[in-house]
């Protein structure tokens, strides 16, 4: 058999079309069999050369977590300056990590020397060990929206200060810093940004283009959008 069966198709695209970024967990711990299924998820990500360039340091300790924490509340101040109202303000209302509530973090990490010196595909794009190791982490959120885990990447962080706390080596590069729980209030029906006014979803039809580039498309994705009322 080629093709999933029907109920099977229409779950992969259920966990592609519901999966959402999470910030509010409630207090309830991810049971181990559940973390580890999502691992062997991510683990089984396609990648380039098969470099598998990704490793996983799941954390639980709730030192690690207050550290890794004071790293994106600092993060968050300093990106919200660079904000003028009333951006700023909705800014400040959106709540873009939940690292302390969490019961799990995350942080999914890229080891560029991984299979080097020759990683076959990768001669002439670099970059395609990031690229391998956002497969690893598009594995593990898709899987854990089939367990009913939320997750949600902090991207408000510095990464040479996650390195540090998490002994990570110097050469291997912090990529996703995921939390990872039972949601406090379900999935949301859009994405929490979309529900907030913050930027709607684009139509497919501006995204695609037919044979060559259509300039026209493009340039209106640059366009800076609104908070809605």
């Amino acid at each position: 058999m080629v093709s999933f069966m029907p109920a099977e198709r229409d779950a992969v695209y259920k966990a592609i079309h519901t999966r959402r970024d999470i910030r509010r967990f409630r207090d309830e711990p991810v049971p181990d069999e559940v973390l580890e299924r999502l691992i062997e998820a991510a683990h089984h990500a396609p990648s380039v050369g098969f470099s598998q360039p990704w490793d996983l340091v799941v954390v639980k300790d709730e030192g690690t977590k207050n550290d890794i924490a004071a790293i994106a509340e600092r993060a968050i101040a300093a990106a919200r300056e660079g904000y003028e109202e009333p951006r700023r303000s909705a800014f400040a209302d959106l709540k873009l990590e939940g690292i302390r509530e969490s019961p799990v973090n995350v942080c999914v990490t890229c080891d560029p020397t991984r299979g080097a010196p020759h990683v076959l595909g990768r001669s002439s794009m670099k970059r395609t060990d990031v690229y391998s190791t956002c497969l690893a982490v598009q594995n593990l959120w898709l899987a854990a929206r089939a367990e009913g885990v939320g997750v949600g990447w902090v991207s408000v962080l510095y990464p040479s200060e996650v390195q540090e706390i998490l002994d990570i080596p110097p050469h291997v590069k912090p990529i996703a810093y995921l939390c990872l729980g039972y949601p406090e209030d379900g999935f949301p029906e859009e994405p929490v940004l979309q529900q907030e006014g913050w930027r709607d979803r684009l139509e497919v039809e501006r995204v695609v283009h037919e044979e060559q580039w259509n300039a026209d498309r493009a340039n209106a994705d640059h366009r800076e959008p609104t908070t809605r009322s």
